[in-house]
């Protein structure tokens, strides 16, 4: 893809985009936890929010998304690739904002700080690269939790028993952290699954490359993080405290059982070997954590303290 996009005075300090297929359970909620009305700190005139629908065969309307406020939008790509590579430089291009807020999966619930958060630090910063602790609702990471009777039926009964609506930081209370975040933010991290960064350093980056099209992107998401992180001159930090919460939607790794996983993630490597000449490693800069503390993230600072001291060398 070569990257194109006509200079505009931004609309908005900030352009969330959110990736949908097939999500018509869990985007509404993710949507609801974009709205003002959810989020704090930030101005209800400082951000847009993009749906893409990914051609989708149960998808959302226009008319659905617009009622969540009027700085939701909302795109559907008929002619869909099926990794959402594509989808995500689609919705950076429509994007009126001066930074972007990236979500390659819809399903994921967002944290009541987390857009106030991202945008201090990107006014802040001229290279800023932000990124974000992933969750998984429910006792266990998804590919484990699945295999022990956890549900869409189970996670429904959970997120009514919290009225995390009323307070989203209740979702702490009910989750678990994703594989690719055990560090809990206090080291390196593999992924973001909402990252933040100015629209500029996505054009110097060239947005998500494209020749990830394995259903669900493959190793996309891993290997934008990892190239963001490992930018010249780029300021990496993690939000501590805040996270994305991942529903159970069928996804391509996320629930898929663990049996099924190792074949699965060597087809994504292969891949990745052939598009970037190297097999994947996590890079290994240690972000800036930014934090404020939150009761209800207490258990997430107990496991971040625990990683750091096994981490200490003894003397």
């Amino acid at each position: 893809m070569i990257w194109r996009r006509k200079s505009a005075e931004p609309e908005f300090k900030l352009s969330v985009i959110v990736v949908a297929y097939n999500m018509r359970r869990e985007v509404p909620r993710t949507l609801f936890s974009l709205t003002t009305e959810f989020q704090r700190c930030i101005d209800p005139g400082d951000y847009e929010v993009i749906v893409v629908e990914n051609g989708s065969s149960d998808a959302l309307s226009a008319e659905e998304v617009e009622a969540f406020g009027p700085n939701f939008r909302y795109h559907y790509i008929a002619d869909a690739s099926p990794s959402p590579a594509n989808a995500i430089n689609v919705g950076a291009a429509m994007a009126r904002g001066r930074h972007l807020g990236i979500m390659i999966d819809g399903a994921r619930i967002v944290s009541p700080g987390m857009l106030g958060q991202a945008l201090g630090l990107l006014e802040q910063f001229d290279r800023a690269f932000v990124g974000t602790i992933s969750f998984h609702l429910g006792p266990k990471s998804q590919t484990e939790s699945v295999t022990e009777g956890y549900t869409q039926q189970v996670e429904d009964g959970l997120l009514e028993g919290i009225g995390w609506r009323t307070n989203g930081y209740r979702l702490f209370e009910i989750s678990a952290l994703a594989s690719t975040c055990q560090s809990a933010g206090a080291g390196p991290i593999g992924e973001s699954n909402m990252v933040f960064l100015s629209k500029d350093l996505f054009d110097e980056m060239a947005g998500f490359d494209e020749r990830f099209d394995i259903p669900g992107g493959g190793m996309v998401n891993l290997d934008f993080y990892k190239r963001g992180c490992d930018l010249p001159g780029s300021q990496l930090f993690t939000i501590f405290g805040e996270g994305t919460f991942h529903q159970m939607h069928g996804g391509v790794m996320s629930n898929r059982p663990q049996a099924e996983g190792p074949s699965e993630v060597e087809k994504y490597r292969r891949q990745y070997r052939e598009i970037r000449g190297e097999d994947f490693a996590i890079s290994g800069r240690t972000p800036l954590m930014i934090s404020y503390p939150i009761r209800e993230f207490r258990p997430g600072i107990l496991h971040a303290s625990r990683t750091l001291a096994a981490r200490t060398p003894k003397r």
